[in-house]
């Protein structure tokens, strides 16, 4: 065997390193996140997602699920072979309670489904590009999810979260287009779920968040909170640098301290009376402009505990809605309705027709009342019968003479 048959030393080296540098360049999502780490984000992602698909199924009339969350990382030249064909990227902005960006990538085909089924279609699409109306409604869609995830992370984090409005491009990593709306991080951690809409999509959507976004919601979730007790440091501090009106330093102190981790806020209120001033108490709970104290609004002075204020209870008394008797008139009220006009009708008698009877009626037919000739005749005033009298000719013209006034208490009764 010769020496030819063997490598030589730099050949071997030279294997060796690049067998070390193919190594070195593979990295899993264990270099950047712990297992722990890992956890805590699927389980952020499992909550708010799964209010966000609570949130999608309203607006689709459909059962949604995006379960089973996989976290991964992806790096910007694994772009293309992770997206070969163009998907559709939503991306929002945190701009309170977060500072980061997050981005949700959806396969085009599902959100042409989900298009539809915003539009009042049956979810059968035809399989073409996504036009304005189409976008528009997938923005919504994503809108209202991401709205409702932002929700769930304040009552998870215990602090406001907002988010801005959602942009929505077009990602197609072949001509680049959308790739500047991802995060511009190279290495970004890629959480994986399962979407299923109906019978209609069985698919994934992919959230794509950078490292350190990630990193501060997990230390934000597994330190308890410790990024909150930063604000509250710089609000004490002022209170403590005052010059001037001590007796306004210990309120804000007792509401501005925050408590221990693992105990609700509510428990070291009680401790702080003793340091309010018992002879200031608008001071202590009203800095600033006071109101002169002959003012009517300065008199009510009680901060939880016994008005002081001395209230004349007395019951109500109500006036006497019993009918007046029959031989007594309140002339000032009665004075009140002599203005009032009132429709005077004099009735000679009634009868029923039936609708074939009324069509045949014509010049000079007869019609027969109920009353005899000679009969008083009713008086009406605004159709109630108050009155009988006899008719009468003044003048060539018909009259009625009263000849019987209807009782008080018979008016009363047709009143009713």
């Amino acid at each position: 065997m010769t020496s030819k048959d063997y490598l030589s030393q730099e050949e071997i080296d030279a294997l060796l390193k690049q067998a070390g540098q193919g190594g070195s360049d593979e990295k899993s999502v264990d270099d950047y996140l712990s297992a722990l780490e890992q956890d805590a984000l699927g389980e952020i992602g499992n909550i708010t997602f799964g209010s966000a698909a609570t949130a999608l199924s309203t607006l689709l009339s459909m059962k949604v699920d995006i379960t089973t969350p996989k976290v991964s990382i992806i790096t910007r030249e694994r772009f293309e072979a992770e997206f070969p064909k163009p998907h559709v990227a939503v991306h929002v902005n945190y701009v309170d309670g977060f500072e980061g960006i997050n981005s949700l990538v959806i396969k085009t085909r599902d959100a042409q489904v989900i298009a539809d089924l915003m539009l009042g279609g049956s979810g059968n699409p035809a399989d073409e590009e996504l036009n304005e109306i189409h976008v528009s409604a997938v923005q919504e869609a994503m809108n209202q999810m991401m709205g409702s995830s932002a929700t769930s992370m304040s009552t998870i984090f215990n602090r406001f979260v907002n988010i801005s409005p959602p942009g929505i491009d077009i990602l197609d990593i072949e001509s680049g287009d959308g790739v500047n709306s991802l995060p511009p991080d190279e290495t970004l951690i890629k959480i994986s779920f399962r979407l299923t809409i109906g019978d209609l999509i069985d698919s994934t959507i992919m959230q794509l968040l950078p490292v350190q976004f990630a990193k501060d919601m997990v230390n934000s979730l597994i330190g308890g909170g410790s990024s909150e007790s930063a604000p509250a440091k710089k609000e004490s501090a002022p209170a403590a640098e005052a010059p001037s009106a001590p007796v306004n330093q210990a309120p804000p102190a007792a509401y501005q301290q925050p408590a221990p981790t693992g105990q609700p806020p509510m428990q070291q209120q009680p401790v702080q009376p003793p340091y309010q001033p018992p002879m200031q108490p608008q001071q202590d709970y009203y800095p600033g402009p006071q109101y002169p104290q002959d003012r009517p609004y300065a008199e009510p002075q009680h901060y939880g505990g016994v008005p002081n204020r001395n209230y004349n209870v007395q019951p109500v008394q109500f006036s006497n809605l019993q009918a007046p008797s029959m031989g007594h008139v309140d002339e000032n009220n009665l004075n009140l309705l002599m203005d009032i006009p009132l429709k005077v009708t004099v009735e000679l008698g009634r009868t029923q027709k039936q609708i074939k009877d009324i069509l045949e009626l014509s010049q000079g037919s007869i019609i027969e009342l109920d009353k005899l000739a000679g009969e008083p005749v009713d008086i009406l005033v605004n159709n109630k019968l108050i009155a009988k009298g006899e008719v009468v000719v003044i003048d060539e013209n018909f009259g009625v003479r009263v000849t019987d006034i209807v009782s008080q208490w018979d008016r009363i009764q047709k009143l009713q």
